[in-house]
C-alpha cells in the first residue's frame, strides 16, 4: 500500500484540474466499496486529502488567472484594491477614494481654474478635453470646451469619454459624483488647505500623467521662490493686515487656508490668525478692536471686492489702514487659486505688505 499511496502522489502534479477531479472520483468509489486493505486506510485518506486539496487550489488559481488576465486589458479602474499588484500607481484622493492609474491618462476633464493651470504648467494642455466658464489662465485655455457652468450635467461630461476628472473637492456636487461613479467615469477629488498641499499636489497630478520630472521641477522653482520671499522679510515688523475675501457680511481668511500662510509668509499678522475657522465671518466691532494697518482686497474679472466696495471702509476713519491710506489691490486668480501661482501672488503681498524690502528692484526698473 504504501507502494502505491507514493506513486499516486507522483502523478498528482502531472495531471490537469480535469485529471485530478476524475482521480478523486475514483478514489472516492473505491473508499465506499471498502476495496483497499484496512492496514492502507489512512494512506488513502492521506492521498484523497491531499488530492481534494489541490484540485481547489488549482481552480482558485486557474479562476484567479482569468480575472487578471480580463483586469490587464482595462485601462483606468477605480475602488479596486487588487490592482496593486498590476498597476503600483495608486494615488488616494480628498474623499479617501483609490484611484488605480494602468496608464497615464489621455482625455481629462478640469472642473477648476488651478487644475487647469496646474496642468498647462506641465505641458499637459493637449490632454485637456473640457475646463470651466472661470478657467481664463492661459489664454489659450479659453479655447478650450467649456462646461456647463458651475454645475454642469453628468451626460455633457460622459460624452467627453474623458479617462480622468480633476475637481476640488468645493466645486464637486455630491449628486455629480454620484452619477459620474455610477457609469465609472474616474473622477479624483482634490484638496489644497495648506501651501504644502498645493506643491504636493502638483507633484501628485504630474505623477498620475508619468509627468514626475516636470512637476519635481516646478515645485523646486516655486519653494526657491518662496525662500527668496523669507529672506527679504525675516528681520522686518510684521504690520497687521485684514484680507477681505467678502464685505457683507464680512469673511476673511483664517487659520488653516493657504491664504493665511500666505500672509504670515509676506511679512504681515494676520488680524483673524486666531480664528477657530479656515475662512471665519467677522463682526466689524472685531476688526474696528484689532485695528488692520493694511487692507487688502482681492480683485478680478469674475471675483473679488469692486471698487465701491473698497471705498466703503474709509467710512472707518479710526482705522489705521484708512487714516495711512493702505488699501492694496492683488489678483484673486494668483492668491486664490491653489495652482502653481501662488507663489506669484506671495511675491505680490510680499510687496504690498513690505514695499521697502523691494525698493532695489523698482530702482533698478525705473528708466
Amino acid at each position: 500500500m504504501k507502494t502505491v499511496s507514493s506513486g499516486v502522489l507522483e502523478s498528482l502534479n502531472a495531471c490537469d484540474v480535469q485529471g485530478k477531479v476524475r482521480l478523486g472520483v475514483s478514489l472516492s468509489a473505491a473508499l465506499l466499496e471498502n476495496r483497499f486493505e484496512r492496514a492502507g486506510c489512512f494512506s488513502w485518506i492521506f492521498v484523497f486529502c491531499f488530492l481534494f486539496l489541490s484540485v481547489s487550489a488549482d481552480v482558485a488559481l486557474s479562476q484567479d488567472e482569468a480575472r487578471i488576465m480580463k483586469r490587464r486589458q482595462q485601462g483606468i479602474l477605480t475602488g479596486m484594491p487588487f490592482m496593486a499588484n498590476i498597476a503600483p500607481r495608486t494615488f488616494v484622493d480628498a474623499l479617501g477614494r483609490t484611484l488605480f492609474l494602468a496608464k497615464a491618462p489621455v482625455r481629462v476633464v478640469s472642473m477648476a481654474p488651478s487644475v487647469t493651470e496646474t496642468l498647462y504648467a506641465l505641458g499637459l494642455e493637449e490632454r485637456l478635453v473640457a475646463v470651466t466658464p472661470y478657467c481664463d489662465y492661459p489664454p489659450q485655455a479659453q479655447r478650450k470646451m467649456r462646461l456647463g457652468g458651475t454645475h454642469p450635467s453628468p451626460e455633457h461630461i460622459v460624452a467627453l469619454k474623458p479617462d480622468l476628472v480633476l475637481v476640488p473637492q468645493d466645486f464637486i456636487q455630491p449628486d455629480l459624483l454620484q452619477s459620474l461613479d455610477r457609469v465609472k467615469v474616474p473622477v479624483f477629488v482634490l484638496r489644497a488647505a495648506q501651501l504644502e498641499d498645493v506643491l504636493g499636489q502638483i507633484q501628485m497630478i504630474a505623477r498620475m500623467f508619468q509627468r514626475g520630472k516636470a512637476g519635481d521641477d516646478l515645485v523646486e522653482t516655486m519653494r526657491e521662490r518662496l525662500n527668496g520671499v523669507k529672506e527679504r522679510i525675516q528681520s522686518l515688523n510684521r504690520p497687521r493686515v485684514l484680507y477681505i475675501l467678502n464685505s457683507d457680511p464680512l469673511q476673511t481668511a483664517g487659520p488653516g487656508s493657504f491664504i493665511h500662510q500666505l500672509i504670515e509668509l509676506a511679512g504681515g499678522m494676520n488680524i483673524a490668525g486666531e480664528a477657530s475657522s479656515a475662512y471665519p465671518r467677522l463682526a466689524l466691532e472685531e476688526v474696528l478692536a484689532r485695528d488692520p494697518e493694511i487692507l487688502i482686497f482681492p480683485v478680478g474679472t469674475s471675483e473679488g471686492i469692486p471698487n465701491e466696495e473698497q471705498q466703503q471702509w474709509r467710512r472707518w476713519s479710526n482705522l489705521s489702514a484708512v487714516k495711512q491710506g493702505r488699501f492694496v489691490s492683488v489678483s484673486s486668480a494668483l492668491v486664490d487659486r491653489p495652482g502653481p501661482r501662488l507663489i506669484d501672488g506671495l511675491e505680490l503681498l510680499a510687496q504690498a505688505i513690505h514695499p521697502e524690502a523691494y525698493a532695489d528692484e523698482s530702482t533698478r526698473k525705473s528708466p
